[in-house]
């Protein structure tokens, strides 16, 4: 007998194709059979072990979310509801340019420190491994040789990698270190990384400068990757970011993904379609890019991000020592208030837009959920003091959510042709950005049903069959015969984020079943104990 039908389902198939009435059979953790108007057809319909009955459910492959944070969440947290809920089956982390491998153990320790406000400093989990392959193979592994909730797939992180050839200098790469750059970027592909991120207002990654960034991407080109910037700004000069990165990678000859890809802060307001006219030249011109974002207007970064970047020189450490020094600090306040730093995207900090999600010290937790002005406010003190005395008593910790996007950008992206969903979720804090727990079912529920911003079979395409497309992984992300069963059934008329900001970790709602390999991760709306998921290695091609 086959392992499950399920019956009468409303195959949205993920190639933004229209909608059609099927029995879909699964079987060993593939589609093995797909039965399309099986009983008005009169023929004889599949049977299995185990049918369901789908009768007003749409079936689509399992969102691929493209720019997820749950780098340590997945061997943290082996419910891991906040994504799986979603109806999530693939998450592609190492995003930004900083995560956890390869490391040595002093490169583990720092980027250990400098993306605390990220994933936790990581107390909790054993770090048994340095190399991407090492990393890949843990996530196999999971809970006791079990697995991980849903799939991982990984990106390269620039950062870390210069972290380990360079350190965190604010200079040139030698040729001896640029070559040592190279082969950790090849090994890494060879071991199954899909590709390279980088994160360009982050330090010590933003001090590549774009010949380097140009050499590293024809390393990837050459394995079959794809680079994935957070690029230099959002903000004062997000466009000609943009362009930096079209140019840089149409040189070295590599695909391109643009990591949350919005226009925000004033200065953008209304600016999303010149940034939507410049891919489509460069796409028109034969460039391969696409990109992400996800659909809310605030975004979610760590507070010490918003640092100039020369203050970031050296690495955490030198970070606090600056901060403790009250000459250098106010040079920093001078750089973020009056100047723009380039941590803020060249805009100067608005304080009231600055609301801290998360910290890691319990007594500061009175922070979260107000914005910088308001504490600072409330304490009769200036802002930069409150944000300054957060920074150093939290060594570094908070997270913030930064309201300074705008509506219509948000839409106009969404629509494009190589839009891909991402959510850009941090999972830590006490308040954090609730695409973390939303960003797939909000599409669904607000976007398509609500807003009529884009049909049902076109985001589903923007959340399964394009990231796949952009993974190279061919037998993910369309329901088809002989594909991976990465699965989600939900229901369209009352699919909707059940997070808000004001209770950012409530499950969504209308998505009653999601199975990952042909196993049910989610049924009947409740998360079982399945350890479907894996670590997804595409193989390369040099």
């Amino acid at each position: 007998m086959l392992d499950l039908v399920i019956r009468d389902a409303d195959v949205v198939d993920g190639t933004g194709a229209p909608a059609y009435r099927a029995d879909v059979v699964v079987d060993g953790g593939r589609i093995v059979s797909i039965v399309k108007e099986a009983a008005a057809a009169g023929c004889q319909r599949p049977t299995a072990c185990r049918e369901l009955d789908a009768e007003g459910l749409v079936l689509a492959p399992g969102f691929i979310d493209m720019h997820a944070h749950s780098d340590l969440a997945l061997l943290r947290d082996p419910d891991h509801s906040a994504k799986a809920a979603q109806g999530v089956t693939l998450e592609v982390i190492g995003q930004d340019g900083l995560s956890y491998a390869p490391v040595d153990d002093r490169t583990l320790a720092e980027v250990r420190r400098a993306i605390t406000g990220w994933n936790g400093h990581g107390d909790d989990i054993d770090f048994t491994w340095r190399s991407v392959g090492e990393y890949l193979d843990r996530l196999d592994h999971g809970f006791d040789g079990e697995g991980i909730a849903v799939n991982a797939a990984y990106l390269i992180p620039q950062g870390t990698v210069r972290m380990l050839a360079v350190g965190w200098e604010d200079r040139e790469a030698t040729p001896a270190e640029l070559d040592r750059m190279r082969r950790l970027v090849a090994d890494g592909l060879r071991e199954g990384a899909v590709g390279m991120s980088s994160g360009l207002t982050y330090t010590p990654g933003m001090y590549a400068k774009d010949a380097e960034l140009t050499e590293l991407c024809r390393v990837v080109a050459a394995h079959g990757g794809y680079y994935c910037p957070h690029h230099r700004s959002y903000g004062a000069g997000a466009l000609e970011a943009y362009e930096e990165m079209v140019a840089l990678t149409r040189e070295a000859g590599c695909p391109l993904h643009l990591a949350h890809a919005t226009m925000n802060f004033g200065v953008n307001k209304g600016r999303a379609p010149q940034l939507l006219a410049l891919l489509d030249e460069a796409l028109a011109g034969g460039a391969d890019i696409s990109l992400d974002t996800y659909p809310y207007t605030p975004g979610c970064t760590t507070l010490v991000a918003m640092l100039p970047s020369w203050a970031s020189e050296g690495g955490p450490e030198a970070i606090l020592a600056r901060l403790r020094d009250d000459a250098t600090a106010e040079r920093i306040r001078h750089h973020m208030e009056v100047v723009g730093a380039d941590g803020c995207h060249g805009v100067p900090i608005e304080w009231d837009t600055i609301e801290i999600s998360g910290v890691s010290e319990p007594g500061l937790a009175p922070y979260v959920g107000r914005t910088v002005r308001q504490s600072a406010d409330e304490r009769g003190e200036t802002p930069w003091h409150t944000a300054r005395r957060l920074l150093v008593e939290d060594r570094l910790g908070p997270t913030i959510l930064q309201h300074v996007g705008h509506e219509e950008n948000v839409r106009a992206i969404m629509r494009h042709p190589v839009h891909t969903g991402g959510s850009d979720g941090i999972l830590r804090g006490d308040k954090p950005h609730p695409r973390a727990y939303g960003t797939f079912p909000h599409y669904l529920g607000r976007y398509v049903r609500e807003l009529g911003v884009l049909s049902l079979e076109e985001c589903v395409a923007h959340l399964t069959g394009r990231p796949a497309a952009r993974l190279r992984l061919p037998d993910r992300g369309i329901v088809r015969e002989g594909n991976r069963a990465d699965l989600v059934l939900f229901d369209p008329a009352t699919v909707a984020a059940g997070s808000t900001f004001e209770a950012p970790r409530t499950l969504p709602t209308g998505i009653p079943y999601v199975l990952v390999d042909g196993r049910f991760v989610i049924e009947d709306g409740r998360r079982t104990d399945v350890l479907a998921g894996r670590a997804v290695r595409r193989e390369p091609t040099g």
